[in-house]
């Protein structure tokens, strides 16, 4: 078999074995079954198994890459028809922001440091608290790798989608706007989803939220770089 088929077989596979742990997680709505997680790890064993080298598996999946930029551009419509409720909450919003993207650039920087992580490793993590187009343009200008970033941003989302809502319930935070604000914060485009299963507005709230902190975070690449290396 060429490289070519082979790539256009990952292609299919990849969106088939997505397709397959969305229908069991809308069947069965458990953490394991989730799509960003359940989908990479059968797509991983498969990769193994058949020892389909990287080159090819990406060949022509990294168009599913591609499209997460426009995917997060469609997150402009639900903003855009909740427009008041940004204009009345504005200053909550950006202040919130602010706050969650030094707080998620810290600690991770910090705690990569503390278990003596090397620098490549820290600037790969640094950014991985906002959806994947930002990240890895944000990871670009500070010299991490990107690669490496998508995995921690990937498992940043995936572990704020299945703990998010029962840690805003230990935090007994009520209110709506505060949940969508936390989930976009903490977890990007995951979350975001978490947060229209949870309702409308803390679904705008966190997609807001997500949108922001990506284009905060991206403007602030060079100084985070200076900063802290």
């Amino acid at each position: 078999m060429n490289n070519s088929a082979i790539a256009l077989g990952c292609f299919v596979l990849t969106i088939v074995l997505y397709l397959i742990s969305k229908w069991l997680y809308h069947k069965k709505n458990i953490v394991l079954f989730m799509p960003l997680l359940l989908a990479p790890v059968l797509i991983l064993i498969v990769v193994l198994a058949l020892k389909i080298p990287y080159k090819d598996y990406i060949q022509d999946s990294h168009w599913l890459l591609w499209m997460l930029g426009p995917a997060t551009v469609a997150f402009a419509i639900p903003i855009y028809d909740q427009r008041q409720l940004i204009a009345r909450h504005w200053l909550s919003l950006t202040v919130g922001v602010c706050v969650a993207v030094l707080v998620a650039v810290t600690t991770s920087v910090m705690l990569a440091r503390l278990f003596h992580l090397t620098i490549e490793l820290q600037r790969s993590l640094a950014m991985r608290s906002i959806t994947t187009p930002f990240a890895i343009q944000a990871t670009k200008i500070i010299g991490g790798q990107t690669d490496l970033n998508a995995v921690f941003v990937v498992i940043t989302g995936v572990l704020g989608m299945a703990i998010g809502e029962f840690t805003l319930t230990l935090t007994a935070i009520r209110s709506r706007l505060g949940k969508g604000a936390s989930l976009g914060a903490c977890a990007h485009g995951a979350g975001t989803a978490k947060a229209y299963q949870l309702g409308h507005t803390e679904g705008v709230t966190s997609s807001v939220i997500m949108m922001l902190a990506g284009v905060i975070t991206v403007c602030a690449a060079p100084l985070i770089g200076h900063v802290f290396w």
